[in-house]
């Protein structure tokens, strides 16, 4: 094992992307380790500008960035030997087969003729589409146009793969088949890759790390499982009377969710105790009938992290 291969998958530091007067990326900060990560955001959020800045295909204004242990801005062509880019929009040639859409693909990264047919109909049996490969790539539906696109970034097999909105636009089934498939490449075929995406259960069910991303700054970074654990101090609380008790959950800002017939759901801060929650009910004239922690959802965590954000700027103001 290498150096370079105990380095993380992706490291920002102090990442600036500006097109004009606009900035995309403002002073992003952050480390992706190897394996599944997930780079969260909505639709503007900056995400797309990060994947392409990191891969040359546009300059940052400012910031570093290392992939694989590779300095991203000194070292892109060796480095993108060793990625494999999924983009968002259509990248497919029409009038070609899609074994010939694959082969092109792994042409440009620089395979000799007869390895890149034959790494073409390897990768096009991976992805599930061995069947249809001579079909021209306009009759194929949008589920396996996505699979071509994954197949021409996986036909030079690089080590990490950057995938922007790969479920996009596909129906439930057709997005399962993809993270089914992107989840394989992980566990089974030992690969990295960073999911950008705008939706969040598709990253909660692939990715283990996740950065959130919104306005172009980095709200949180880090393992899912610690940001939607039990600790996370989302709770379901059930009372019985006392009319006063919701304005007074939300005036202490804990209140998150009015589930009706006497249940909601609230949110304590680290340093405030449970029992604040039945002193709060006594003190307006109702009994708890129930209390019990939930595991937050990531849309919990990301809808948390950018009120806290809009909070700090509004006091900022």
């Amino acid at each position: 094992m290498t150096r370079g291969d105990l380095e993380p998958a992706v490291r920002l530091e102090d990442f600036t992307i500006r097109y004009g007067s606009f900035t995309a990326v403002d002073g992003a900060a952050f480390t992706m380790p190897r394996g599944a990560c997930g780079l969260l955001g909505k639709n503007g959020a900056g995400k797309s500008s990060i994947l392409k800045a990191v891969l040359g295909l546009i300059r940052p204004s400012r910031g570093r960035a290392r992939v694989l242990g590779m300095d991203a801005l000194g070292e892109g062509r060796r480095l993108r030997d060793r990625i494999g880019y999924m983009a968002e929009k259509e990248t497919i040639f029409p009038g070609l087969s899609g074994l010939e859409a694959v082969i092109l693909a792994g042409r440009l990264s620089g395979l000799p003729p007869l390895e890149a047919r034959q790494r073409a109909h390897e990768v096009l049996f991976l992805v599930r589409i061995e069947e249809e490969r001579y079909r021209k790539v306009e009759t194929y539906s949008a589920g396996m146009k996505q699979k071509i696109k994954l197949a021409q970034a996986l036909v030079h097999d690089p080590e990490l793969l950057f995938l922007d909105e790969p479920t996009n636009g596909l129906d439930p089934g057709g997005r399962s088949e993809i993270l089914d498939l992107l989840k394989d490449l992980v566990r089974k075929k030992g690969k990295s890759l960073i999911l950008s995406s705008h939706i969040l259960p598709d990253v909660e069910k692939l990715c283990a790390h996740v950065v959130l991303i919104d306005g172009g700054k980095v709200l949180r970074e880090g393992s899912i499982a610690e940001m939607t654990g039990a600790a996370g101090r989302l709770y379901r609380l059930r009372l019985r009377g006392g009319s006063e008790v919701e304005p007074a959950l939300a005036a202490e800002g804990w209140l998150r969710e009015d589930l009706g017939n006497g249940e909601y759901r609230v949110f304590l801060p680290p340093e405030v105790p449970a029992e604040r929650l039945f002193e709060l009910a006594l003190a307006n004239g109702a009994q708890v009938r129930l209390l019990e922690l939930e595991r937050k959802s990531l849309a919990d965590v990301f809808l948390d992290a950018v009120r806290g954000a809009e909070v700090s700027k509004e006091r900022r103001a």
